[in-house]
């Protein structure tokens, strides 16, 4: 039975969710640097000054190197998290994959002052591989949660037909396991690096004077004249998050369907 007012929500919902985002490619358009309507007219400039900035680039190279270091640690560490726990039987499994899934609950400012506490007892300096230290600490609960799903899709039958040919268990998770969950593996990588690159309050903490480009944006928003430039970088980034995470999905139901598994749900 159809509800009304359920469906009043929904829309509701959905407008107060997705309307900022759609106000942002809006506003990186128009050639006024209040923010505000009505819309002087169409202007592509702050894209141009956007690319001008140096102090841009730097950040958001730092915010690759830290992405991309991120996606591919925690995803390591998600294979071998899901491979043991789908695949074996230890003692306090359960209680051991709660630690491991716990970031995901806890709030992210207590992760980073935690962190960052650690981290200045023991007389690290801030940097970009702190950021990164951080950022696999979040992260690698998703790939986790990714993997998890692919290595439970398995077929046990092929890795013990393996066995039955001579392969060994190294041969066996190299040749016929990893090509299987291919797709999960890319997925967590897109995945990661999306909540890496988005990441702020760690990034804040943890970053020393090495700048990530969510830190370097919040800094921008208190001079007005560069909120424009900042709204087309915002603009870029969110098309660049749309289409990450389509692949993410892509690859996520390729995988799902290459093992004969059922669709629970996705990221989109």
């Amino acid at each position: 039975m159809k509800s009304p007012g359920l469906r009043a929500y929904a829309i509701g919902y959905l407008i107060f969710l997705y309307a900022p985002i759609f106000l942002l490619p809006l506003f990186a358009l128009n050639d006024s640097r209040v923010i505000a309507f009505p819309l002087s007219g169409f202007t592509t400039r702050w894209f141009t000054e956007m690319w001008a900035d140096a102090q841009l680039f730097r950040a958001l190279k730092n915010s690759l190197v830290i992405s991309c270091s991120t996606a591919v640690i925690a995803t390591v560490l998600g294979i071998f998290a899901a491979r043991a726990t789908t695949r074996f039987r230890f003692p306090a499994k359960g209680g051991l994959l709660g630690l491991v899934m716990l970031p995901l609950v806890l709030p992210e400012m207590i992760v980073a002052m935690s962190l960052l506490l650690v981290l200045l007892a023991v007389g690290f300096k801030l940097s970009v591989v702190t950021i990164i230290l951080g950022h696999v600490l979040i992260c690698t609960p998703f790939a986790v949660a990714i993997l998890s799903s692919a290595f439970q899709s398995l077929d046990r039958s092929l890795e013990e037909a393996a066995y039955d040919l001579g392969e060994t268990p190294l041969s066996t998770f190299r040749l016929i396991i990893l090509p299987l969950v291919m797709p999960g593996i890319i997925s967590s990588l897109l995945i990661c690096f999306t909540i890496s690159f988005d990441e702020f309050i760690i990034a804040y903490f943890l970053g020393g004077t090495e700048t990530a480009l969510s830190v370097y944006i919040y800094g921008q928003f208190r001079f007005p004249a560069k909120v424009p430039a900042m709204l087309a970088l915002g603009t870029i980034l969110v098309l660049v998050s749309i289409v990450l995470l389509s692949i993410a999905e892509y690859f996520r139901r390729r995988g799902i369907a290459r093992t004969g598994g059922k669709d629970t749900g996705g990221f989109l």
